[in-house]
């Protein structure tokens, strides 16, 4: 199977018009609390803006909890933001109602972290297939059963699957099945949320090459939300890293794993790859526990954990701006 690196084309984001433009995004989730304490927020999205461009693949990592997830359900539609929008091909999603929201749903599939958890266990994998079909009234029930076929031939399966309920199947045979279903719809992007996280490393592979060739094979446009950076740097072109509900950097595969600029950056690649990236550059391990995102800190919010902090860290928010190598970097003093 092809690497990422070896397909004909790896395409240039700023070559095409982009498919996907998030500006601005910010989603606080509201806190429950008696009836004289103060009204707080978790500040899981805040200000997050990046674009996808036509064929890409896109990564987006983080510590767990930093808000990738939510970032993904907001793109979708899925969760209501505060502010901000997310336009695909020029419309913005939010915006959307009616038959113009089913139809932009087709458009935009998600492959959940836990494939046991996205199918029902007592239903027939055959008619969970069908449900997002028969939903959108697309063929008749021959011309239906024909599509899940070719679905389940795209991802390495056979019909023999159809009569299984999702107990009589491994994680790796259900994640293709999850994979099968998203693109049953025929979308244009895909979105990728810890896809491989629950599988063996064996089957980790298999699914990672499996996106890599239907990405080609069927122009997809790909997120790829993970915290594993051996599997962005195995199929992503382009990588933004999240710190407590922001992007703090934003980079060509290359650069980001050959040359971090932010501090954080730089320690999520010493803790990921040791073997091959901070010790020899001078970068420390990640200091302490992230900062609640109830409260976040002033300033730059990885100031508290930042070796590399001053006084203009704490005081004041760096926003994302050139870098070295033509990447964003929100950071005062990126490495150059």
């Amino acid at each position: 199977m092809r690497t990422l690196a070896e397909a004909d084309r790896v395409p240039d984001p700023a070559a095409h018009p982009p498919l996907v433009i998030v500006e601005d995004l910010v989603k606080h989730f509201p806190l429950r609390g008696g009836a004289f304490r103060r009204k707080q927020h978790v500040h899981s999205v805040d200000r997050v803006s990046f674009t996808l461009a036509p064929g890409e693949v896109f990564g987006l990592v983080g510590e767990s909890g930093c808000g990738k997830s939510t970032l993904a359900r907001a793109m979708l539609g899925l969760t209501p933001v505060d502010s901000g929008r997310v336009l695909f091909d020029g419309v913005d999603v939010a915006r959307t109602k009616g038959r113009e929201r089913k139809a932009l749903r087709r458009s935009m599939q998600l492959v959940f972290q836990d494939p046991f958890a996205a199918l029902d266990p007592r239903m027939r994998l055959g008619t969970s297939l069908e449900a997002p079909l028969a939903q959108h009234g697309l063929g008749t029930r021959e011309e239906r059963h024909q599509r899940i076929l070719e679905a389940l031939d795209h991802v390495g399966l056979d019909a023999s699957f159809l009569g299984r309920h999702p107990g009589e199947c491994s994680g790796g045979q259900l994640q293709r099945i999850v994979v099968a279903r998203a693109l049953l719809l025929r979308p244009r992007l895909l979105i990728c949320d810890e896809p491989t996280s629950a599988l063996d490393a064996s089957v980790r592979a298999q699914i990672l090459n499996l996106l890599i060739e239907l990405k080609s094979e069927l122009d997809l446009t790909l997120l790829m939300i993970s915290h594993d950076l051996r599997v962005v740097r195995h199929i992503c072109d382009r990588v933004a890293v999240m710190y407590l509900g922001e992007i703090v950097e934003v980079a060509s595969r290359g650069d980001l794993f050959e040359r971090p600029a932010h501090p954080y950056t730089q320690a999520l690649l010493t803790a990921s790859l040791p073997e091959e990236s901070g010790a020899e550059a001078g970068f420390g391990p990640l200091r302490g526990e992230p900062p609640s995102p109830v409260s976040p800190p002033s300033g730059c919010r990885f100031h508290p954990r930042c070796p590399q902090a001053r006084d203009r860290c704490r005081s004041e928010a760096p926003t994302l701006g050139a870098g070295p190598l033509e990447r964003v970097v929100s950071c005062h003093y990126p490495s150059a």
